[in-house]
């Protein structure tokens, strides 16, 4: 068997409780737009349960096709709050986490998954509530051979991510910010949203 190849992983900051309350309201719409339409994965990765939701900054795991020896190694590293993101080259035969890993993640406070590649046990992470998102469901298990990466910059859905950037993914889809352009961006986005309202407000009026 291949050990799995951990890198050392970057020194990374939490999203700060301001930062986090200002993610909380904002559509991945209002997001993407807010960066010219760029950041977002294709429309292949999705939510797995209706009413999922998810921000926090991204740690980043590649691994290779149908094999997810990493993502044990990455439980080990994760912090509350972030957001595993999984580069499985977008393989649809093997699922990469399930039910047990789940459990696992949200006892160690992760606030879920962005997996371009496959997931399984979709009912019983619903009832846990953790948020996943991925490019399909099977219920094939995956290998454990590795070899695998945490902390590199990985591709989901065609979109480079690094370990740091800021994920925001809901009913829509899913969006990466990079982090330096966090403040930026989050100010757009609550523009357009007010704008938004106010455009709404005014159909509305006209209707009554």
């Amino acid at each position: 068997m291949t050990s799995a190849v951990a890198t050392a992983v970057i020194e990374r900051a939490p999203l700060s409780a301001s930062e986090r309350e200002r993610l909380a309201p904002l559509a991945a719409s209002a997001v993407v737009d807010s960066m010219q339409r760029l950041g977002s994965p294709d429309a292949g990765i999705s939510p797995t349960w209706v009413g999922a939701r998810l921000v926090g900054p991204a740690l980043t795991v590649l691994t290779a096709a149908g094999d997810n020896q990493i993502v044990h190694a990455a439980l080990d590293v994760v912090q509350p709050g972030e957001v595993i993101v999984l580069n499985g080259f977008g393989d649809t035969t093997r699922a990469l986490i399930g039910d047990l890993i789940a459990e696992r993640a949200l006892s160690l406070g992760v606030a879920g998954f962005v997996v371009d590649g496959c997931v399984r046990d979709v009912d019983a992470i619903r009832e846990l509530g953790l948020p996943v998102f991925a490019r399909g469901v099977t219920p094939a298990g995956p290998y454990k051979n590795g070899p695998g990466v945490i902390g590199g910059a990985v591709a989901i859905g065609g979109v480079a991510v690094l370990t740091g950037d800021v994920v925001v993914a809901d009913a829509d889809g899913v969006v990466f910010i990079p982090r330096a352009q966090l403040d930026t961006i989050v100010d757009l986005a609550e523009q357009k949203l007010e704008s938004e309202a106010r455009k709404r407000a005014s159909i509305r009026a006209s209707m009554g």
